[in-house]
């Protein structure tokens, strides 16, 4: 017993270590794809020995980068309780969740590819929770009964990526990001129309 309490700070420790190494390059090659893992260690506050000793390439670092925004991203879905959770609540904490991940990791966000099985897995995953969700709200009334829901997911997903796309300098703050997940919401429900508007008026 006495080993394993004095081993749990050095996993602790080891992981704080990965996460600032994870933070700093996605800072890093954010700005600097070409970025080396020299730069990313002085980033990230530690020695270039303790980078290698973690990632055993800079292509490892990279996919361990990708592999995490993965992770953050199915977290996001997951955590805002899609099944359960009122469908307008459920759709703006979604929202908010999503955008977080996809401004604050838009680099390894960027570098992930549907060929990976983990991303594969994870987009399967939120894909399908997401369609029960828009079943749900159209079965609430938050969408018309009407409504296309592959069309309305395609819409929204197009939304989420431009709101992360063209934030400001200043969104990654935490009212921004509410603020541009409400924009997506509304925009979403409601258009960008004049209400009673039509083709043949």
């Amino acid at each position: 017993m006495e080993r394993k309490s004095q081993q749990r700070p050095l996993r602790a420790d080891a992981e704080r270590t990965v996460r600032a190494i994870l933070e700093a390059a996605e800072r890093v090659l954010s700005s600097h794809p070409a970025a080396t893992m020299e730069q990313i260690a002085e980033a990230a506050g530690v020695a270039r020995t303790t980078v290698h000793r973690r990632f055993t390439s800079r292509e490892a670092l990279v996919d361990a980068l990708t592999a995490w925004a993965t992770r953050q991203f199915y977290e996001a879905v997951t955590s805002a309780h899609a099944d359960s959770a009122p469908p307008l609540v459920a759709l703006y904490q979604v929202t908010a969740n999503v955008l977080r991940v996809k401004i604050s990791w838009a680099f390894a966000m960027s570098r992930t590819t549907p060929e990976d099985p983990e991303v594969a897995r994870a987009h399967a995953d939120v894909l399908d929770q997401c369609d029960r969700l828009f079943r749900r709200a159209r079965e609430a009334g938050v969408l018309r009964p009407d409504t296309d829901l592959v069309w309305a997911r395609h819409v929204y997903y197009a939304l989420i990526h431009e709101a992360a796309q063209n934030r400001s300098d200043e969104a990654g703050e935490a009212d921004d990001v509410d603020e541009l997940a409400t924009l997506v919401v509304d925009t979403l429900l409601r258009g960008i129309g004049r209400q009673g508007s039509s083709l043949s008026s």
